[in-house]
């Protein structure tokens, strides 16, 4: 979803619990010293879905909603440890790293009002990608926006038709209704994948390789960056 789609469904001013965005062309103090609990940032590959192989900036804030058996980052569910980053201080340090495109993830960055961030983020010419379960409200601007939808907690109705992609983890074979539950929601031109639950990988890839070629609108997401044992 591009920046001019979202000026007709988000207010410039939405309000957060900690600041608000200011609506000005440019960002402002107020938006660069909003502050979010941050686990980790990093430059690396995409290692997932559409974008796979491109070099990406990732901001991981901590704190989720979710909180998925499978989850292979548990450690960002914890809020209380981690250290609040200013939008300021994140964006300087992907600027640092000539950062073309950030990913947004987490946890669940949408517990978070990311309009500051994503509009620092843009005035720095970098493109905002989102990964997000989509069941809290949506919020920010954003270039590329990932749906993967939790039984735990599933996305909010309204959030669906934002979808860029939607990857859906595959786990067992209830997973796959669960997909075309999912898939019948979004856009016409909203990219599907399935992707395997790491662990799960070699009980269900001929399942996922078997639904994939019987339904072809779907595509297959590897987890490219544990084969390459990169971050």
């Amino acid at each position: 979803m591009k920046e001019k789609e979202y000026a007709d469904v988000l207010n410039s001013d939405i309000q957060s619990a900690e600041g608000s965005l200011c609506g000005k062309d440019s960002v402002c103090r107020e938006c660069e010293s909003f502050s979010y609990p941050l686990m980790e940032q990093f430059l690396s590959l995409q290692g997932e879905g559409f974008n796979t192989g491109k070099a990406a900036y990732f901001i991981r804030l901590a704190g989720c909603n979710v909180r998925c058996d499978f989850c292979d980052v548990k450690q960002s569910w914890n809020v209380a440890d981690r250290p609040l980053a200013s939008v300021g201080s994140i964006v300087d340090n992907a600027r640092k790293h000539n950062a073309l495109n950030a990913v947004v993830t987490g946890g669940e960055p949408l517990l978070y009002d990311l309009n500051p961030l994503t509009r620092a983020l843009k005035a720095e010419g970098i493109c905002t990608w989102l990964e997000t379960s989509a069941s809290k409200p949506l919020s920010g601007i954003w270039d590329w926006i990932c749906i993967s939808p939790k039984t735990k907690r599933p996305p909010l109705e309204e959030n669906m038709i934002y979808a860029d992609e939607l990857k859906v983890v595959i786990s067992d074979e209830s997973d796959f209704s669960f997909a075309e539950l999912y898939a019948s929601k979004t856009k016409r031109d909203c990219m599907l994948y399935l992707q395997a639950e790491w662990e799960s990988e070699k009980k269900v890839m001929k399942s996922i390789i078997d639904y994939i070629e019987h339904h072809p609108i779907w595509r297959l997401s590897l987890q490219t960056h544990k084969y390459l044992d990169i971050r």
